[in-house]
């Protein structure tokens, strides 16, 4: 099964290191950020654990749930959990799904066809408050994530959301943002009062409104 952009994120429940997980209901109006493991003890997985659990802070401003996935048992998980605080320096502060049954791993299509039947691959997966999914990323297995780059884009959507804007390239929180093309000149000047920029007629920048 293959998820599309703006499609509705498919519902589930399962166990966690924080009990039972309803995926709609712990959302509650949050953004969410559902990330897959190949498996537990592994080595890119345990350094890209603790360095999710040091940017809670950072989810949290932006009001985004955290929920990490592997296919392996609830036992497992909270072994692996002591080995991420002893070699990471921090402790796991947000729940580790146990997709023993591959439930979660097949509503999304994280098992790799061409890998080990048991083996999710480096997902992620962002889901917004209307519960459709707003952006997907796979890594292959011997790539950690670069986790600044998901605040990144989680800020992009957030902003993009909310005003008639798009964001550049390399673009970063508070830095100006594009005018998208279905806004005419006259518009703009009404949406965006601290002015813009005209490049082309199909290029205008403008202050990040929200700042």
């Amino acid at each position: 099964m293959t998820i599309q952009l703006g499609d509705a994120a498919p519902d589930f429940t399962q166990d966690s290191t924080e009990g039972p997980i309803h995926f709609y209901d712990y959302i509650d109006g949050s953004w969410a950020v559902l990330f897959s493991h190949p498996a537990d003890f592994t080595p890119v997985c345990t350094t890209e654990l603790g360095a999710v659990a040091k940017l809670k802070g950072e989810f949290d401003k932006r009001n985004v749930k955290v929920l990490g996935l592997s296919v392996d048992g609830l036992s497992d998980h909270e072994s692996w959990s002591k080995d991420i605080e002893e070699t990471q320096g921090t402790k796991l502060n947000f729940p580790l799904i146990a997709d023993h049954d591959r439930t979660v791993a097949d509503l999304y299509g994280m098992i790799h066809p061409n890998a080990h039947s048991t083996l999710t691959v480096r997902s992620v997966f962002i889901v917004g408050p209307d519960k459709k999914l707003k952006l997907s990323l796979t890594y292959p297995a011997s790539t950690g994530r670069n986790f600044d780059e998901i605040l990144r884009v989680i800020d992009s959507l957030q902003l993009t959301s909310e005003y008639q804007v798009a964001t550049p390239a390399n673009w970063e929180d508070g830095q100006d943002c594009i005018i998208v093309p279905s806004v005419s000149n006259e518009e703009a000047q009404q949406k965006f009062p601290k002015g813009f920029k005209e490049i082309k007629p199909y290029l205008r920048t403008t202050p990040q409104p929200n700042r």
